[in-house]
């Protein structure tokens, strides 16, 4: 079987559901050499933030036994060198583009929606994970309210554009963070983010990284993503992008019987950067798998 498997999100229209993932492919054109980007769906950006960011000191990434850790910290250009050379290269080769944004604080989340209004974006995923420094630092994503908060500014500033909320899987309930997105005016969410983790090394069992924790991705946290995406469309009408642990085609099709809307590959493409093209080859010949 095989047929048009284009999708479409609010005023957004992409090829097909199947994207790379924020942070691993960076700003998209990294990759056009090793996959052909438009065959795929799209490219979510890694994060821009309004003021460029130079990111974490010290060791940023580090292998696990079935994943992988990383703290980067959101090192990126900054909204103003994004919006005018970024993301016109990305969109002058034809490349879909759904932009990840964050901020840690009020005023610069206004600032970057107003960066984000004044481009040509048609989508934005809004990365709730960062600290929010008028919450002492704890991260906006895992408090339902400030999900709402975040995503009601994001949808009045952006009415035209397709708004997904980026869920982090840190909680005790993912489910009552994608509620809070629904009733906020999100188009969809994002599932899920990376899970927190960290790694010991040396004689003396020191930390791996100077903040001591990090993010887990791989195909480590494929069963926790998995997980996610079933509750999360199950209680709520939203789309769900389902990201985490992608590693096979198999793996693609289990998140759409879990429910998912569309997926994102991460880590995967740092080994495997024929991944992509192969998932869509098989949505393409066999149409999208049926959901339980």
């Amino acid at each position: 079987m095989s047929g048009n498997i284009a999708i479409e999100l609010g005023p957004a229209r992409f090829r097909n559901p199947v994207f790379l993932a924020s942070g691993p492919a960076g700003y998209g054109t990294e990759y056009e050499e090793l996959i052909d980007l438009e065959r795929i769906g799209g490219v979510v950006t890694k994060t821009i933030t309004l003021e460029p960011r130079a990111g974490n000191p010290g060791r940023r990434l580090w292998e696990t036994q079935g994943g992988l850790l990383n703290s980067v910290g959101l090192e990126n250009v900054g909204a103003e060198r994004f919006f005018k050379d970024k993301l016109p290269a990305l969109e002058d080769k034809g490349i879909g583009v759904i932009v990840s944004l964050a901020a840690e604080g009020w005023d610069d989340y206004e600032g970057l929606l107003g960066a984000a209004d004044d481009s040509s974006a048609a989508a934005v995923e809004i990365n709730l994970s960062c600290p929010n420094v008028e919450r002492g630092g704890m991260a906006v994503g895992t408090d339902p309210e400030l999900v709402a908060r975040y995503v009601e500014l994001a949808r009045k500033r952006l009415p035209d554009r397709a708004i997904i909320a980026k869920l982090t899987p840190n909680v005790t309930d993912i489910v009552s963070l994608a509620r809070s997105a629904e009733k906020a005016g999100a188009d969809a969410v994002t599932a899920i983010n990376t899970v927190l983790g960290m790694d010991l090394e040396g004689e003396d069992s020191r930390p791996v990284f100077r903040r001591v924790s990090a993010g887990l991705s791989g195909p480590a946290i494929l069963p926790v993503a998995l997980d996610a995406v079933w509750r999360i469309t199950r209680s709520v009408d939203l789309p769900v992008f389902g990201v985490g642990g992608i590693s096979s085609v198999d793996d693609a099709i289990k998140f759409f019987a879990a429910g998912a809307f569309a997926i994102q590959i991460g880590t995967a493409v740092f080994y495997d950067h024929t991944l992509p093209e192969r998932i869509v080859e098989a949505f393409e010949q066999r149409g999208l798998p049926a959901r339980n």
